[in-house]
């Protein structure tokens, strides 16, 4: 009968954890959440956000209720026989993810029957119930004992601690402790009419095949009325509540299952050891033989547990402490990380991966890293004496100083730097700009129009002391604004990013009327014309990206 009671918890454990592992297991509490974290422990938490303390706080951690039942047996000189039920109560609390400890109540009733009769009978001062009853001969020992205990265990679990997964649904656990048990152990030693004594005697002179059958027999006999008292220490050991007094050790194993951070099933098995042979009322295992030993019972159990605590996270030991650690390695929130340096070898601001030229320490370089040549006469200008140099006094020396020609005293003399008389203006020398065209909605530069900002860089370096104004239009609403400003800004920064040309050479000017929306003007400034050449967005939401 055992066994099969054991088949049964295991089958009903077995089929709630089918249901328990469908059940979502909760994520792992925030170190951050100072709401968890005790008063006497803020100092530390404080620490550990600041970043002067490497450890979190331990959390304020649910207390567990739990209640069980299950069958407990007696180990000792007489067979154990089902069925028999007890029941278990325990508070438990956690110390460390590893460690916690638990006070448990437990009571039931174990009952045992031995197949095989037994014929010594100790005499009946002792206390002896068969002896006490009269009997004379054979007789078969039996007992139902009443057991209570209360103990104090120490339960260690390492099963929460993973190194290739947050959280498991699943727990083992092992446990200790010392308590007290007291138990009180009747025998079923006389019937309605008196002893059993004639009824023995028949079961043994019968001849059965096996245990079995002899147990069957056993039992439709028995009454079950367990009248008399089985022999016991008298007042030699303490009583408590009707029964025997005695310290007691316990120990054993379980496995919880988790089916919510509330709730979680447990199978465990205990056995509790005391310093007493007398648990199923039997001294000696058998006939005449007086050597002394000790008795145990056994719990098996299932049970519920439940967590108990507001702004308190869930037990420690469902916790797997190395959640922290691996969360802030794969997405740091809390590590302080070191500032990244990115190589820059020449020291000009452009990083080596996106640096085109080592460029002196000192000479001035645009956003790919190369030294600024604003006359395009082949001197950098950190080595630029003269830094613009008309194209007409080109080509120049190694300082960048160019040879000009003798200034010509009429325009007769010079015609190419005249015009009707009048020296020629930068609109003049550059003659009329293309225009750029984009695709509708795009600031995005097509080829063509890449081609078309090439020659206008070609005259720009040609004439090096002239500026460009760059003309986007529309400007009813805020969208054609803002793509006005984002048509501008990608002739210009194409410009200087691509072409080289220095930024201070153009003039910003967008949201104009009289144009196309879509097309960008270019046309040489007027003498002493100025304006910025970069201006805030004028709607930076609805900028476009591409």
């Amino acid at each position: 009968m055992t066994s099969k009671k054991l088949l049964f918890l295991t089958a009903m454990f077995c089929l709630l954890a089918s249901y328990g592992f469908s059940q979502r297991v909760g994520a792992s509490y925030d170190v951050k959440d100072s709401s968890v974290v005790p008063n006497r422990r803020m100092p530390q938490h404080t620490g550990f956000l600041n970043g002067t303390y490497n450890f979190p706080a331990k959390p304020r951690n649910q207390w567990e209720i739990g209640v069980k039942f299950g069958v407990p047996t007696v180990s000792g000189d007489v067979s154990s026989v089902c069925p028999t039920f007890g029941g278990g109560l325990h508070v438990r609390k956690a110390f460390g993810y590893v460690f916690s400890m638990r006070l448990e109540y437990m009571m039931g009733t174990a009952k045992g029957l031995n197949w095989k009769r037994s014929s010594y009978l100790p005499p009946a001062g002792g206390g002896n119930p068969w002896a006490v009853a009269g009997y004379h001969s054979a007789f078969y020992n039996n007992h139902k004992t009443k057991i209570q205990d209360l103990s104090l265990q120490g339960v260690v679990t390492l099963h929460n601690i993973r190194f290739h997964k947050s959280k498991t649904g699943i727990n083992f656990y092992g446990f200790a402790g010392i308590g007290g048990t007291v138990y009180d152990t009747k025998v079923n030693a006389r019937g309605g009419s008196g002893t059993y004594e004639t009824a023995f005697l028949s079961i043994a002179g019968n001849v059965y095949k096996d245990r079995k059958d002899t147990k069957k027999a056993l039992k439709d006999l028995l009454d079950n009325s367990y009248e008399s008292d089985a022999e016991n220490h008298g007042e030699t050991r303490p009583k408590l509540f009707g029964g025997t007094f005695n310290p007691s050790g316990s120990g054993g194993l379980g496995v919880a299952l988790k089916l919510s951070n509330r709730v979680n099933l447990a199978l465990e098995d205990r056995i509790t050891f005391i310093k007493d042979d007398l648990l199923d009322g039997q001294r000696w295992a058998e006939q005449g033989d007086l050597t002394r030993g000790f008795d145990a019972y056994n719990f098996l159990s299932i049970g519920a547990n439940f967590n108990l605590g507001a702004k308190s996270v869930e037990p420690l030991w469902w916790l797997n402490p190395l959640d922290y650690a691996y969360s802030e390695i794969r997405n740091p929130r809390l590590m302080r990380l070191p500032k990244p340096v990115l190589p820059d070898s020449d020291g000009d601001g452009v990083t080596d991966q996106f640096d085109r030229e080592q460029t002196p320490a000192g000479c001035p370089v645009d956003s790919h890293g190369v030294s600024l040549d604003t006359d395009g006469d082949g001197v950098p200008d950190c080595k630029d004496k003269e830094l613009i140099t008309p194209t007409y006094c080109q080509p120049v020396d190694a300082d960048g100083v160019g040879k000009c020609p003798v200034p010509c005293p009429t325009c007769e003399n010079c015609p190419d730097l005249c015009n009707g008389g009048v020296a020629m203006g930068c609109a003049e020398k550059m003659g009329a700009l293309p225009s750029v065209s984009f695709a509708k909605n795009s600031n995005r530069l097509s080829e063509d129009a890449k081609d078309v900002l090439a020659t206008v860089a070609a005259k720009m370096r040609n004439n090096p002391d002239c500026k460009v104004v760059v003309i986007g239009y529309c400007s009813s609403d805020k969208r054609e604004q803002q793509l006005s400003w984002d048509h501008v800004n990608a002739v210009i920064n194409y410009m200087v990013d691509k072409e080289g040309i220095s930024a201070h050479r153009f003039i910003f000017n967008y949201g104009q009327e009289g144009g196309d929306c879509n097309t960008v003007d270019l046309r040489a400034a007027a003498e002493g014309e100025e304006g910025p050449n970069m201006v805030e967005p004028p709607h930076p939401n609805l900028r476009k990206k591409n």
